[in-house]
């Protein structure tokens, strides 16, 4: 990747190894992020949801973004440094930055519903670390919503490049096209991804691919190249895996998929527990579908 914004194409929210004592396996860690890039993926985002950073100690979440680093290079690795307090959030910026990374992705306050000034403070002191900062939007899991105006206002103020847009709302990219043209739209819904990709996302942070790369890889091209010939019917059929990723068992459905399809997705640490058996067989037969389609 040589693109100076390197939250550009598609980076992996990466699922994260865990042995059967839970533990985490950074050897596996590392052969995924190097087997994503291998198979077309242009980066890995390290220690978002979809890697479990909620549960995993400070030794174990700097470890995970050393070994993406190490596996992948820093240029490619855009790690997570949410958390509920700002300094904190700096502090996993900085780490980031001195791993090597070139850019990182930020949550707004989540610890409570936080306003408008709280946001504005909070993305202004990790943007202070120097590093890119990409905004995370996701207002069905943090209860704070990042409209257009807000980050029009953040992009102003120059404490963010960049945004993954989880709202599900796609009329939102343009009007944040027409209030602050140079913020990069991401698609951060594996769900609204062609949408978001014809309303002119310059990048994907997603994560079926974790499973099906090469499929998603394909997708994504197609979608922002404009050949709609080839992305809405490969769209079609990898739709009912992509939809998962907005569901609320996102990390144990796309971890099921990647163990069906012979890479080790594994279990979940807790409070997260297993697919009930109505969704695993849902999952399950997608993915075999998928598998059958020649999209593995």
């Amino acid at each position: 990747m040589t693109d100076h914004r390197p939250w550009r194409g598609v980076l992996v929210a990466t699922a994260l190894p865990l042995r059967d004592d839970l533990t985490v396996d950074l050897d596996r860690y590392a052969e995924h992020c190097s087997w994503l890039v291998a198979n077309g993926c242009d980066g890995v985002v390290p220690n978002g949801s979809l890697g479990e950073y909620q549960v995993l100690t400070p030794e174990e979440r700097a470890r995970v973004v050393e070994t993406a680093v190490a596996a992948v290079g820093g240029e490619r690795v855009m790690p997570g440094v949410a958390a509920y307090g700002s300094a904190e959030a700096r502090r996993w910026a900085e780490q980031a930055a001195g791993a090597g990374c070139r850019a990182v992705m930020l949550l707004p306050p989540n610890a409570y519903r936080a306003d408008e000034r709280s946001v504005l403070a909070h993305y202004a002191e990790v943007a202070r670390t120097g590093l890119p900062v990409v905004a995370y939007n996701n207002p069905v899991d943090t209860k704070v919503d990042l409209v257009p105006e807000l980050l029009a206002r953040l992009y102003g103020e120059g404490c963010i490049r960049a945004v993954k847009e989880f709202s599900g709302d796609v009329r939102r990219a343009y009007r944040l096209a027409e209030l602050a043209p140079g913020l990069d739209l991401l698609a951060g819904a594996d769900d609204v991804l062609l949408e978001l990709a014809v309303a002119g996302a310059k990048g994907w942070v997603a994560g079926y691919p974790n499973a099906l790369p090469r499929s998603c890889v394909e997708l994504y091209r197609a979608a922002t190249g404009g050949d709609l010939a080839t992305a809405l019917p490969l769209y079609r059929q990898l739709h009912p895996l992509l939809r998962w990723d907005s569901r609320v068992e996102f990390v144990q459905a796309i971890k099921l998929s990647m163990d069906l399809l012979g890479r080790h997705g594994g279990s979940c640490r807790p409070p997260r527990v297993p697919l009930d058996p109505e969704q695993e067989a849902a999952v399950r037969a997608a993915t075999e579908k998928a598998v059958a389609a020649g999209l593995a």
